[in-house]
C-alpha cells in the first residue's frame, strides 16, 4: 500500500494559496483515479482508491503545515506503511514555478511541513517538489500565504492535472518517465522577474 500525502493549510482561507499546491495535486489525483468518499481519521482527511492496480490511501493533513507530521506519522504507524512507499506533494520555492522534480530523501529546504514529516518518519520518503519560484529572503512568507493569481491557475491547474495523471510511474519506479511525461503535459510558464530568485533545479 502506498500513502499519497498533499500538504497544506485547512480552511477556505488559505485554499487558493501557493502553500497549498500539495492540496490541490491530491485533488486532482483523486479526481484522475475515482478515489473513494472523504473520511475523516488521525487529524486527516483521506480517501482510499488504487492507481493501476496499486492500493493507495490519499492523504490532506488537517493539523495545518508545520505540524504535518503528526498526521503523516498516525497514518504510517496505524496502516504500517513503510517511508520507501510515503509520497509527498508540496510546494517548493527552490523550483521555478511550474516545474516538477521528483526526489527522495534529502533535507528539507527550511520548509516546514517537511521538518514535521521528517521528524516523525526520517528523511527516506518520496517528494514531488512542485515549483512556485522564490521571491527573496523578506517576502517567503507572504508569498507562500498568497493566492496564485487567477493567471497563474492556468499552469498550476495543467501541472497539477499532469502530476496526478503521470503518479503511476512513480508507483512503478519509473521516476525519470514520471518528470518527463509530467514536463510534456505541463511545461512551465515563463518565469516573471521579480521571481528571478527561483532556480530551475
Amino acid at each position: 500500500m502506498y500513502l499519497l500525502v498533499g500538504l497544506g493549510n485547512p480552511t477556505k482561507q488559505y485554499e487558493k494559496n501557493r502553500h497549498n499546491i500539495g492540496f490541490m495535486a491530491a485533488d486532482a489525483i483523486v479526481r484522475e483515479w475515482n478515489f473513494g468518499t472523504e473520511k475523516q481519521k488521525l487529524q486527516g482527511l483521506y480517501r482510499e482508491g488504487e492507481i493501476e492496480g496499486q492500493k493507495c490511501l490519499l492523504l490532506k493533513p488537517q493539523t495545518y503545515m508545520n505540524e504535518s507530521g503528526r498526521s503523516v506519522g498516525g497514518f504510517a504507524t496505524f496502516f504500517k506503511i513503510p517511508p520507501k512507499n510515503i509520497i509527498v506533494y508540496y510546494d517548493e520555492l527552490e523550483l521555478e514555478p511550474g516545474r516538477c522534480r521528483l526526489k527522495t530523501g534529502g533535507g528539507t529546504a527550511g520548509h516546514n511541513g517537511l521538518k514535521s514529516i521528517s521528524a516523525q518518519l526520517g528523511s527516506d520518503y518520496r517528494r514531488v517538489r512542485l515549483g512556485i519560484g522564490h521571491p527573496g529572503k523578506e517576502k517567503v512568507t507572504g508569498h507562500v500565504l498568497s493566492d496564485f493569481s487567477s493567471s497563474d491557475f492556468e499552469w498550476v491547474n495543467r501541472l497539477c492535472e499532469a502530476v496526478a495523471k503521470n503518479t503511476k510511474y512513480i508507483l512503478s519506479g519509473e521516476s525519470d518517465k514520471f518528470q518527463t511525461e509530467t514536463h510534456k503535459m505541463a511545461p512551465p510558464p515563463p518565469v516573471p522577474s521579480w521571481l528571478r530568485g527561483g532556480k530551475s533545479e
